[in-house]
This record gives structure tokens, sequence and C-alpha cells, in this order.
């Protein structure tokens, strides 16, 4: 389960606004690479809608079935908002629903046998 956490108003490449909410993901045990300490996070994703900012300020606190997942994408830069390093990445978290969840399984599980 997500829960919608937020929302964000946007703007497309025509200049018209539409909002996406932000849903977020359980809590998460992670494990830190530099120091080996663990911590606990949750996962964030933007997912655009088609309501109005008055329905997303409603729909804040509504649970949705599936998940927030580690996607593979295109390389792209990202700018460390902490430090302004500019750092490459190749994936994002995005939300998936209950069949993309199975789906994505699935594959994970072929691609694991092989």
């Amino acid at each position: 389960m997500v829960k919608i956490v937020d929302y964000v108003v946007n703007e497309n490449n025509k200049g018209e606004e539409f909002c996406s909410l932000i849903v977020q993901g359980g809590v998460e045990k992670v494990t830190s690479k530099e120091t080996g300490r663990s911590y606990l996070t949750v996962r964030k994703a933007r997912v655009a809608c088609t309501f109005d900012e008055i329905t997303c300020k409603g729909l804040v606190g509504t649970e949705l079935p599936g998940e927030v997942s580690k996607v593979q994408v295109e390389p792209y830069e990202y700018i460390v908002p902490s430090t302004g390093e500019v750092i490459e990445m190749n994936y994002s978290w995005r939300y998936l629903d209950e069949e993309d969840a199975v789906i994505k399984d699935q594959v994970v599980e072929q691609q694991s046998v092989a």
C-alpha cells in the first residue's frame, strides 16, 4: 500500500498547469554503503493526475494499493540539494499499482533464474 501524502502543481510544455500527487510507500530498513549502519527511510514518487487542487488536497491521507519501486530509466543529471553536486542517475522511483508490481516481480524472478 502507498499513501497520498501531498500534491504539487506543475506546468506542462504548453504552459498549462496540472497536479501531481505525491505517494509514499511503507517504512524500509536500509544499510548505508559508507558506514554499514542501518537507517529507516520511505520512498516517494509523483503521479500525474487530472484532479484540481481542491480534489488533490482532499485526497491527502488516502491509501492506494501498490508500491513505490525503483525503475531503471535513461541516464539523467541530478543536483544533490544539500551539496549542489551534479551526479548522473539511471533510475527513478515510480508508483506501481498491484498489477504493475506483479509483472515487475515476475520479470525479476525470471531474470534471477536465468
